[in-house]
């Protein structure tokens, strides 16, 4: 492919985030030809809107979705008659409040599937366009270009990664031999992660948080009745969403202070909010706009305190389930299919068809489970120093990407990458997941729309304001 005479801008991953970015580039410079770049054949979709089942909700209601296109996502619901069932279940969960209802997450994906192959044009001039492919390098010299696993060369003026949420690691601990062997399902959403399951086989989590949730949910739907038990250090699941009341930002207005200090004002407020008959969800939605401030003036003596000691329970306050799930979830631990247990792992054993697995529970023992397969739930990856993923392995290797020292992702400024020298990038660019070292919260809808708007402004206009900590602070109230 020849260098095209307009200012090119690829997007690197075809999900949630490449995609609102690609359309509200493309619709703010129609000059501009905004490729964007996906492997897998759906877009629009990414791993949460694509590898889901009618079964798994989104974790927030419909108006927390809103993403600043036409229709929005509310109207676009109302007139799909595929979405007719899924919305008329969320309104009498909700008391006829469309805005409150939750309903499957695939129903996004579909939205914004559908919003992308509307825009989409083909040829090589001002546009948006799509490639099917893999990139694999991105290249500097002697021109910008990015390469994919199938050979072809794409010259660039910009690149942002949108690669969305990695596939999770293998645990550490005892026994690494086992994490090669086929009891191990290392990445829950894997197309094949479960072929050739009985339906009684029996099945050991690692992990307690929303992915477990998701897979017990899907296994269920499937018609898997085996016992499944899901352990983690703490063994906490995530909490509730609940619905009612307010509560007015207060977090901001104690900075500086020390992750600690933090907390037990938030408990306190959460005290204070329980004697009113507020519901303490409202506590940490009035709290959640402030995150990015609040990381941003940690030192990081202080992030690696909070990562250590408090960020499993934050992560079950702040990232909920809707009601119905919880239902669910409870309803198969009421039947004793489902058990959560707070535990180490000590070690695993081959006994037969099986594997058994050591556990030394919290408070104290020995456990021992014989189970089919132990499937890897402990979530997302974030380690970009580590992950040989080609694209972020050869970008770290050119110098080009900076890996930050806590394991989250890549060091930027405002969306911009720096380089091993802490250089600022004029042309590098990243959003969602990979950006959580500069913001830590920026892996939900509403902070990457944010995040969005605001690449897009400086893409479109140099002259366009970056990117700060109080662009998060007028997010509104629900998580």
């Amino acid at each position: 492919m020849s260098r095209a005479k307009v200012h090119t801008v690829a997007v690197i991953g075809g999900g949630m985030s490449g995609t609102l970015f690609g359309l509200k580039l493309a619709a703010a410079r129609p000059d501009f030809h905004v490729i964007v770049i996906e492997a897998t054949r759906r877009i629009g979709r990414g791993l949460a809107y694509g590898a889901c089942t009618p079964q798994h909700l989104l974790n927030v209601p419909i108006s927390r979705m809103e993403v600043g296109l036409k229709p929005g996502f509310a109207d676009w619901l109302q007139a799909n008659p595929n979405a007719r069932e899924a919305l008329s279940t969320g309104l009498e969960e909700s008391g006829g409040d469309l805005h409150g209802v939750f309903v499957p997450r695939a129903l996004f994906g579909a939205y914004l599937e559908e919003r992308l192959e509307a825009a989409l044009v083909t040829g090589n001039g001002p546009s948006l366009s799509l490639i099917r492919g893999e990139a694999v390098r991105v290249l500097a010299r002697p021109d910008r270009t990015i390469r994919l696993s199938d050979g072809r060369e794409i010259p660039v003026d910009a690149v942002v990664l949108a690669t969305g949420n990695l596939a999770p690691r293998a645990p550490g601990g005892p026994d690494q031999w086992f994490y090669d062997s086929p009891g191990f399902v290392p990445d829950p959403w894997a197309p094949d992660a479960f072929d050739g399951l009985q339906p009684d086989d029996p099945l050991l989590l690692l992990g307690t948080g929303l992915t477990t949730v998701d897979i017990v949910l899907k296994l269920t739907a499937a018609g898997h009745r085996g016992p499944i038990l899901a352990t983690s250090r703490r063994g906490l699941l995530p909490q509730v969403h609940a619905g009612g009341g307010a509560w007015p930002a207060f977090l901001e207005a104690a900075l500086p202070a020390s992750p600690r200090r933090l907390m037990r004002l938030i408990r306190e407020q959460v005290a204070t909010a329980e004697t009113r008959g507020i519901p303490w969800q409202r506590v940490f939605d009035a709290a959640r706009p402030a995150i990015p401030a609040v990381w941003s003036s940690w030192s990081t003596r202080e992030k690696r305190q909070f990562l250590r000691h408090l960020r499993t329970r934050w992560d079950v306050h702040r990232h909920r389930m809707a009601q119905r799930i919880h239902d669910a979830l409870h309803a198969e631990t009421g039947r004793g299919r489902l058990e959560i247990l707070p535990a180490r792992l000590r070690g695993y054993q081959l006994a037969g068809d099986k594997v058994e697995v050591a556990l030394a529970p919290r408070h104290g023992g020995e456990r021992r489970f014989a189970a089919a397969r132990v499937v890897n739930c402990t979530g997302p990856r974030r380690d970009a120093g580590a992950i040989a993923i080609p694209l972020l392995a050869d970008l770290r290797d050119q110098g080009l990407a900076l890996p930050d020292d806590l394991g989250l992702g890549l060091e930027t400024n405002n969306c911009a990458l720096l380089d091993t020298d802490r250089r600022t990038s004029t042309w590098l660019f990243a959003l969602g997941a990979l950006t959580c070292p500069q913001w830590w919260e920026i892996t939900a809808v509403p902070e990457i729309a944010v995040q969005v708007d605001r690449l897009v402004g400086q893409l479109a206009n140099p002259e366009a304001a970056h990117l700060s900590a109080g662009d998060f602070l007028d997010l509104g109230a629900g998580i």
